[in-house]
């Protein structure tokens, strides 16, 4: 919440399963830190990425882009910057993504467009744009949306908002901003706990 406010953002879509009630209850005690806070009930299924996104629809903008950050998350990432970048090349999708050790990497080629993805340990490739001398970065999971692209989402349910930047990207601009030098984190990892309290706390 702190980070999205130290770049003006205080109306946020918080997507919540475990632990529902002492979120809205530390939500409530807390004022919202200051921030406009709507949760979005994922309690009686977890939606994943791109469910989720689906679901928190009439709670986010209809007419202007708006952004999403997974909470395990802690980066230095500028937003501005971000958003700068996805307004000058107007995509439907930009995302932050970085040159960092990842099993999981996303394909682009030189002008940053998403053109794949591919799993390093195990070999497999989902390809959307053959191109070749395809360049490996991983996701950093800070997007900007055009609110076009729930019209063009096609899964439902439960599923990972990858499979659909995959689907779209044949046919939409999807770019990825590199923001290589940032820190950033993944706390959903015990290990990296440490390692975050050094760099944020």
């Amino acid at each position: 919440i702190e980070y999205l406010q130290a770049y003006g953002i205080k109306d946020v879509v918080v997507n919540v399963h475990h632990f529902l009630e002492q979120v809205m209850q530390a939500i409530e005690e807390n004022n919202g830190w200051g921030s406009n806070i709507v949760v979005s009930n994922e309690s009686d299924q977890l939606l994943e990425t791109g469910g989720g996104l689906v679901k928190a629809r009439p709670q986010l903008p209809a007419d202007k882009a708006f952004y999403s950050v997974n909470v395990d998350i802690l980066t230095n990432l500028n937003i501005h910057k971000l958003r700068a970048f996805h307004d000058k090349h107007k995509p439907l999708v930009s995302f932050a993504v970085s040159n960092r050790k990842s099993s999981r990497v996303l394909l682009f080629d030189g002008e940053n467009r998403l053109c794949g993805w591919k799993n390093l340990q195990t070999g497999e490739e989902k390809i959307s744009i053959e191109k070749p001398n395809l360049i490996q970065k991983a996701y950093s999971c800070v997007v900007v949306y055009e609110p076009a692209i729930f019209d063009l989402i096609k899964q439902q349910g439960k599923f990972s908002i990858m499979d659909t930047y995959l689907d779209l990207a044949a046919h939409y601009t999807i770019l990825g901003y590199d923001h290589s030098g940032d820190d950033l984190v993944d706390v959903g990892r015990p290990e990296s706990v440490t390692e975050a309290e050094k760099l944020f706390f």
